[in-house]
């Protein structure tokens, strides 16, 4: 099962066509294997034996080294979250240079993001200096939305985001999520929908003015917000999947970096459409 994130969709984290799980660290050498970049499990038990395959590692990723690593990333992003929203104010006499400031943060956040994804292995640097431009961006933002807006505001998106959080990581572990590939398909199909969706309003507002098609305004703004938070639980039970793959195989250790990484862009969308939803909400448009 290939994850919808493009950090563990370019790693082992997967499961073969019969339906057992996989990882290997070194990539498929041989053709056909696009499908599934891992052609085989060291880690795994042999079917017709029962016993493992290979010596467990020693250095294997766990669960705590997940929590430790995601903990790490979130504490970077709400730390310069909270600098920025101090040092950053949003008044309207410096409110352009704060924008500016919150794109061009954005921007470095995106390149250090698409440069991790394409790396074969972790960057530790790499994940947190995403974590530190991402939190800039998010600060003045959450100050600007505060400001204009209601103080509860910020509050109110960071407190769904732990709810939907929650209550993901209680679904999947009761069972009642289960992350197929049938699951998966749907998932990534209506993502790719709602991004194109996203790109056309946006550039619609660019050309046009105002809120483009009006997909992040109004009624139409709640909608897709609604389905924004939808697609973001479905992609931290996707993210759980590979995390419980990846440890119950073998993943290397510094995979729990790209574990981290992964679920911080996760939550980071879900406080996104969180925060668009009770801006409409709170009088927004």
């Amino acid at each position: 099962m290939r994850s919808s994130n493009p950090v563990f969709s370019r790693r082992g984290f997967s499961r073969d066509n019969g339906g057992y799980a996989q990882f290997d660290a070194q990539q498929h050498q041989q053709a056909g294997a696009a499908t599934n970049p891992y052609a085989t499990n060291p880690y795994a038990t042999d079917p017709t034996t029962g016993m493992p395959q290979a010596a467990p590692r020693t250095n294997a990723m766990t669960i705590d080294d997940v929590v430790s690593r995601t903990a790490m990333t979130l504490g970077t992003v709400v730390l310069t979250a909270t600098l920025a929203w101090v040092l950053l104010p949003v008044d309207p006499a410096n409110l352009g240079k704060s924008y500016g400031i919150a794109i061009v943060a954005g921007l470095v956040a995106f390149a250090l993001a698409m440069v991790q994804a394409f790396k074969r292995k972790a960057v530790p640097a790499l994940i947190l200096g995403y974590a530190a431009f991402e939190g800039v961006f998010l600060g003045v933002i959450s100050a600007a939305v505060s400001t204009y807006l209601s103080p509860g505001v910020v509050i109110q998106a960071v407190m769904g985001t732990m709810c939907v959080f929650a209550s993901v990581l209680f679904a999947y572990k009761m069972g009642w999520i289960r992350v197929t590939r049938r699951f998966y398909g749907f998932v990534m199909a209506a993502a790719m929908g709602f991004m194109l969706l996203m790109v056309a309003n946006l550039l619609f507002s660019v050309f046009g003015g105002g809120d483009g098609l009006g997909f992040r305004s109004g009624g139409l703004g709640l909608l897709f917000g609604a389905i924004g938070v939808i697609l973001g639980a479905c992609f931290l039970a996707l993210d759980f999947k590979q995390v419980e793959d990846g440890v119950a195989y073998g993943a290397p250790r510094e995979e729990a970096w790209l574990a981290a990484f992964g679920l911080t862009m996760t939550l980071v969308w879900i406080y996104m459409e969180m925060l668009r939803i009770f801006s409409i909400l709170s009088g927004d448009d």
